[in-house]
């Protein structure tokens, strides 16, 4: 494990930026939940600085919230994602679904200022493909440094990886095949009864 202390920060007397050094955090995700074919997780990598979050996503072909076709399960049930879920069964009513589990594209870019939810995805932007670039270099840059997988091409080896409960690995084929679940931090209805095509 990585890291330096950040004790003399929180000793220090002065306020604002510290120390001149710590002036990023950088992000990163591989698995958290089940449900997506072969077991797969959803690789992010991010690095934010001057209130400004890019994100690279390794595997833009999966569905960060987890399968539809197994409820969506990184995403416990409630009433807002039943609401949500609802909305994109409606002809020209999915922007909700497509903003909190739809597919995104391999780079996001957002201003942390003006967009605190990030919901306005930048990286598109002509006046804003330099500081993605920039912030993807140092990002990268950075994760080679760590020896992180994903630069080497070896990101894979984490896809591998068994899921640590016996019980659950091999979720989204043995649901698909009709076994009975344990799925009890989603509802019913979460679940999308055939494959969402984008």
């Amino acid at each position: 494990m990585s890291g330096v202390s950040f004790s003399p920060l929180l000793f220090s007397e002065k306020s604002g930026q510290v120390d001149p050094a710590r002036d990023f955090v950088l992000l990163g995700r591989e698995r958290n939940d089940i449900g997506r074919p072969n077991d797969w997780g959803y690789p992010i990598r991010a690095i934010v600085k001057n209130n400004v979050m890019y994100l690279h996503n390794f595997e833009p072909s999966r569905f960060p919230g987890g399968d539809p076709v197994t409820g969506y399960l990184d995403v416990d049930g409630s009433p807002t994602k039943t609401e949500i879920l609802n909305l994109r069964r409606v002809p020209d009513q999915n922007k909700f679904w497509q903003l909190s589990f739809g597919k995104r594209g391999q780079e996001e870019l957002y201003d942390l200022n003006t967009d605190p939810d990030c919901l306005v995805n930048l990286v598109e932007h002509p006046e804003k493909k330099a500081q993605a670039q920039q912030l993807k270099t140092e990002l990268f840059a950075r994760l080679t440094k760590q020896e992180d997988p994903r630069m080497s091409g070896q990101g894979d080896v984490f896809d591998r990886y068994p899921h640590a409960n016996e019980g659950t690995r091999n979720f989204y084929e043995r649901y698909k095949n009709g076994e009975k679940m344990n799925t009890g931090w989603v509802s019913p209805t979460d679940f999308e009864s055939d494959e969402i095509v984008e």
